[in-house]
């Protein structure tokens, strides 16, 4: 069976709907390319018979699949809830950060000790993802919090809460999230989420400690607070990847403001040559439904016009009755567009004040010379991956092929957007790298005799040095 390959790629949750060797099995021949591993769910003895089950797939069937584990973050939600409570508008509920079992007169906040002193009169406290509505009337600094009902509703046990007009203190790696980290770098994953980042230091924070692990993991920053739009720009040129995460964000900002900021985000992290994750319901219908509706599908194939380098499965792979069927219809959506009306060739402009404007015009004109020659391919060769990141955020029409050393790269490039990423360690010279990479590519029937591949790399090729050499081939 053919595993089907798009430019736009494909992060899908596994959860208790598809950790099974079967299910997930169907997910990488449907066209999977980033398995995200939540961990705001879950033990890590689950995770870890995930993570083997992925890699044993990897090999058996030859994909190069990387993972995303997500870290849960400063989650607040508040505590246990006594059945059928209900709250009405104009009730009066006191908030307390002590333990207390929540009726319709006082409720716990839980995993934020700081909530009376950060929060003021007239702020909101949202509910259940906005569900429920209530306004602060009072404070005591110390313990407790009064708020009144706006828009009422049940309340139900460990529902999450958001604060969109507080500065939350908290910090963005919890004690949980420190834990869940270390087992994370023990596992070498290629990618990392850090929830409810609020500024760059949040991000800088979270590079030294995998550093400090002698770990290659790449940090993606989770864009779901206000204060990281106003610090979008300094998140972004720290960060190695980026998710807008509409659940919470939708919450935490007006929701009218949702669209232009994604469309906003996604732009920047392009011209920064960062990958760009649109996730949280995107086709959430699939969760009891083998079909979305129709204003799922148009929001899965506007992000793909957007630009955005992948699109994410939550509930609908993790917790839904479809999973495959789920990635399977994502796939043909993006395939649609990507076939009939993909803005390709956008070329990304260099920055001549960069101290890398070099190297980065040798991408952008290997890039440009392939649109110019109609060449069937662009092949890099990298060990950073800078030159994948360069390349990709030219969205060129041409295939863009990666060859690389480093075996944990190879998946972690799943997540960038045109990227296909080979195993190759010779790197004895630049001609006999070229035809070797050729001879792959033409084995594999990715290019045929007559093709115009365009090649960038280094030389002399063996230093591994920066990009600074392009060639044109023709296959024989």
């Amino acid at each position: 069976m053919k595993i089907p390959y798009n430019r736009t790629k494909i992060v899908a949750t596994i959860g208790p709907a598809s950790r099974s060797r079967e299910v997930l099995t169907g997910l990488f021949r449907s066209g999977l390319d980033i398995a995200r591993i939540n961990f705001s769910h879950g033990s890590h003895e689950d995770h870890l018979e995930t993570i083997e089950l992925i890699r044993e797939l990897n090999q058996e069937l030859g994909t190069s699949v990387g993972i995303l584990a997500d870290l849960q973050g400063p989650k607040i939600r508040i505590g246990d809830v006594a059945a059928g409570t209900i709250v009405n508008e104009g009730d009066i509920i006191t908030f307390t950060i002590n333990e207390h079992l929540g009726t319709r007169e006082k409720v716990q906040i839980r995993g934020y000790d700081q909530f009376p002193k950060d929060v003021a009169p007239g702020e909101l406290i949202l509910l259940d993802d906005g569900k429920l509505q209530m306004r602060i009337v009072e404070t005591n600094k110390k313990d407790t919090v009064q708020a009144q009902v706006v828009h009422g509703g049940v309340l139900s046990s460990r529902k999450g809460v958001n604060l969109p007009n507080t500065s939350i203190s908290c910090p963005s790696l919890t004690e949980k999230d420190l834990t869940d980290l270390t087992f994370v770098l023990s596992q070498e994953v290629e990618w990392i989420g850090l929830s409810f980042v609020r500024k760059a230091e949040d991000i800088v924070d979270l590079k030294k400690r995998v550093a400090a692990a002698e770990r290659k993991s790449k940090v993606v920053a989770k864009i779901e607070m206000p204060e990281a739009i106003e610090n979008i720009d300094a998140i972004i040129k720290v960060t190695d990847g980026v998710m807008v995460a509409r659940g919470d964000l939708g919450v935490e900002i007006p929701m009218e403001e949702v669209p232009l900021v994604q469309k906003m985000i996604v732009k920047k992290c392009i011209d920064n040559c960062r990958p760009v994750i649109i996730a949280t319901q995107m086709m959430e219908s699939m969760i009891n439904t083998p079909r979305p509706s129709r204003a799922e599908v148009n929001d899965v194939a506007n992000s793909v016009l957007d630009g955005a380098d992948a699109v994410m499965l939550s509930n609908e792979t993790a917790m839904g009755q479809f999973p495959v069927l789920a990635v399977q219809t994502m796939q043909r959506i993006i395939e649609h567009i990507e076939q009939l009306d993909y803005p390709y060739n956008s070329f990304n402009e260099v920055e001549e004040k960069s101290e890398t404007y070099l190297f980065d015009s040798i991408c952008y004109s290997a890039c440009f010379l392939a649109d110019k020659t109609r060449a069937n391919a662009i092949v890099g060769m990298t060990y950073s991956g800078y030159t994948a990141f360069q390349l990709s955020s030219h969205r060129p029409k041409a295939m863009t092929y990666i060859f690389t050393g480093n075996r944990h790269l190879l998946n972690a490039l799943s997540l960038v957007w045109g990227v296909r990423s080979f195993y190759y360690d010779k790197f004895e010279s630049t001609d006999q790298t070229i035809r070797d990479v050729s001879n792959i590519l033409k084995s594999k029937g990715l290019v045929g005799a007559g093709d115009i591949v365009i090649n960038t790399a280094s030389a002399p090729i063996q230093e591994k040095g920066r990009t600074n050499t392009i060639r044109l081939t023709v296959i024989e």
